[in-house]
């Protein structure tokens, strides 16, 4: 097959495409309001034998007469184009209390990691936790790694040191800081704590510790 037999193929693939789209979108909407073929071929000015082809991608139709489809149905032209090629998409989705438990250094008991998604391959871009701690009694370490952490708290309150400094973080607060200096929990002032700690890795990182 030549290049331009190739190009006509593929035209003629995308143009079925989109009139099968727009055939299936009309027909959800028309059935979503209830409305019969007859009942919106009458209100536009067509046939309901046209606008049947038109539902089943039998037959392509101007702008002109989508446009008046559109508005018999209740919405925009804009509307009738909205998720033609839209990508799949595939998001992770984590239900409450799902988060993997993750061993990091410092874990020990009342001092729990839930990580939040999981990266493919061999590197990771970003790491989402949520860090529950409620024992005031524990020691922890301070911790450093390459990118950028910010935490946000949910429950508690707490205080936080990065370098030299230390912040008191209560329910509500954030703290954005660089991970290669040296951070970690001070003081549990108030328990439960609970807190979203993010790390974006800015280049893509093998597993810390």
């Amino acid at each position: 097959m030549t290049d331009a037999a190739a190009n006509m193929t593929d035209c003629a693939n995308t143009q079925h495409s989109l009139e099968r789209y727009l055939g299936n979108t009309i027909r959800e909407l028309r059935l979503k309001h209830g409305l019969t073929i007859a009942e919106v071929a009458e209100q536009i000015g067509i046939s309901r034998g046209m606008l049947s082809k038109i539902e089943n991608a039998q037959t392509a139709t101007s702008l002109e007469t989508l446009a008046k489809l559109a508005n018999a149905l209740g919405v925009s032209l804009s509307t009738l184009f909205r998720n033609y090629n839209m990508p799949a998409g595939g998001a992770q989705h984590i239900k409450q209390g799902q988060g993997m438990e993750v061993v990091r250094r410092g874990t020990k008991r009342g001092h729990t990691y839930h990580l939040l998604a999981y990266d493919q391959g061999p590197t990771k871009l970003f790491e989402p936790f949520l860090i529950t701690m409620d024992d005031a009694s524990e020691v922890f370490p301070t911790f450093e790694h390459p990118g950028t952490e910010f935490i946000y708290m949910l429950e508690g309150t707490i205080e936080y040191r990065h370098g030299q400094h230390t912040y008191l973080l209560e329910s509500g607060d954030s703290l954005t800081f660089r991970g290669d200096i040296p951070h970690g929990p001070e003081k549990l002032l108030e328990l439960p704590i609970r807190f979203l700690a993010i790390i974006y890795y800015t280049m893509p990182f093998g597993s810390i510790s």
